[in-house]
């Protein structure tokens, strides 16, 4: 049964927004910490818009995408949302969400050009506008300065092969226990996509409707990735074997590390004072031959106006305040989420921020996953397929013909509607 289908079998009643006096309250679900800072920006915002009341309801994230299917099903969304650039395509096959094409293009503030390409086409579905990016997250590279430099390399790798040398000339340094040129955690998806995406693998073709992954550009950035295990390089453990990340980064036990901006502020938090000097930030290494720095994944989170509210223009100056370029700096400063808006990266607070500098170089050089329902459930079949390469000593080729072969499972229903539609090859 499509989904369409089911709510139509499941319609609750939706739940009245009492407004106070004449004027409108309009609810704004907000997900994890960043739902406490809107919480603090309230204020400002009901002062700039007298007789609109901002009502935020703080979700937290994992149990955000269940709430917001819950909510459409009951027809009993919110206004307005954050959510995850990734839910977007979710959220517009099932009509959730409303089209903001029109009103960005009319928009001082919410334009195009204000905004990193990569990270836009994140919120662009067959041309049309559902999302405007509110903060934005990629990953670089985190390292240790002192490590690399006694390692021979004084300044950070731009090529793969310079990449793979530089860790092995950090793992190769005198370590009281075994030392790793980069920590990757092994039950991550990101690390592989980056790398097939800087190859230019697709990870899906034929629109969407097949998985790509046994092809040569996936194949080949895989088999770096699972190299750097198999050669201990990378140290064999998931998230939940890696006790304190920051502690042994601190104490040298890796010299790479790649992650998101979130940590700016772990890392300055809770590396100790005799460390804070020696680590750095850098854009990703490029494969060689190819333009630096490399591809790496435009992520982050976006508003979105709900197509059944009926305060769709109250909804829209809530969007537009909070990404004007001051409003987005404070945020910033308030949350240490980065700014969407380019022009909020211009602020001395941002502009002089050494940490924050590769983030501002690699968001030019992002790219958006697959915009397809499923994609969330394909990510965890990556990892998982890795694991067995790594772990389990399954050959390459074998357990990228079985994801492209799970993957097309998956993708079995969205082939079927597409061809209903008349878009089927």
């Amino acid at each position: 049964m499509s989904w369409r289908l089911l709510c139509g079998a499941l319609i609750l009643a939706h739940g009245c927004h009492a407004d106070r006096g004449g004027s409108v309250t309009v609810e704004f679900w907000a997900l994890g910490r960043e739902g406490e800072v809107v919480k603090q920006l309230v204020p400002a915002f009901e002062a700039a818009h007298p007789g609109i009341f901002l009502r935020v309801q703080q979700i937290p994230w994992t149990a955000a995408h269940e709430k917001l299917l819950t909510a459409y099903v009951g027809r009993a969304t919110p206004d307005l949302a954050q959510v995850g650039n990734t839910w977007i395509p979710e959220l517009v096959a099932l009509e959730a969400l409303e089209d903001l094409t029109s009103r960005c293009e009319s928009s001082a503030v919410v334009a195009q050009e204000h905004y990193f390409p990569g990270i836009w086409a994140t919120n662009l579905l067959n041309h049309r506008v559902y999302g405007v990016p509110w903060y934005v997250d990629t990953r670089v590279l985190f390292y240790r300065k002192d490590l690399l430099a006694a390692a021979g390399w004084p300044q950070p790798p731009r090529t793969w092969s310079q990449w793979r040398a530089a860790m092995a000339a950090v793992k190769a340094l005198p370590a009281a226990t075994e030392r790793f040129g980069i920590l990757l955690p092994i039950d991550e998806w990101v690390q592989p996509v980056v790398l097939a995406m800087q190859l230019g693998s697709p990870l899906l073709r034929d629109g969407g409707r097949y998985g790509a992954f046994s092809e040569e550009p996936f194949t080949r950035a895989f088999t770096f990735y699972t190299d750097l295990f198999r050669k201990r390089l990378a140290p064999l453990a998931g998230q939940v074997q890696i006790a304190n990340v920051y502690q042994q980064f601190a104490e040298g036990h890796f010299g790479m590390y790649i992650t998101g901006p979130w940590n700016l502020g772990e890392f300055r938090r809770r590396l100790p004072e005799n460390v804070q000097g020696r680590w750095a930030t850098a854009p990703l290494p490029a494969p060689d031959g190819q333009e630096y720095p490399g591809v790496s994944l435009a992520g982050g989170a976006s508003l979105v106006v709900f197509r059944t509210s009926p305060r769709k223009e109250e909804a829209w100056k809530v969007v537009e305040f909070f990404s004007r370029p001051e409003v987005q700096v404070e945020f910033f400063q308030r949350s240490g989420d980065l700014p969407a808006h380019r022009q909020a990266w211009r602020h001395p607070v941002l502009a002089s921020d050494e940490h924050a500098a590769a983030f501002a170089v690699q968001l030019e050089r992002v790219q958006p996953t697959p915009q397809v329902p499923e994609w969330e459930r394909i990510a965890q079949r990556i990892w998982e397929a890795a694991d067995q390469v790594v772990r389990g000593g399954r050959p390459v080729a074998s357990a990228l013909q079985a994801l492209d072969r799970d993957v097309d499972a998956m993708l079995k229903r969205r082939r079927e509607l597409l061809q209903q539609l008349g878009e089927g090859s």
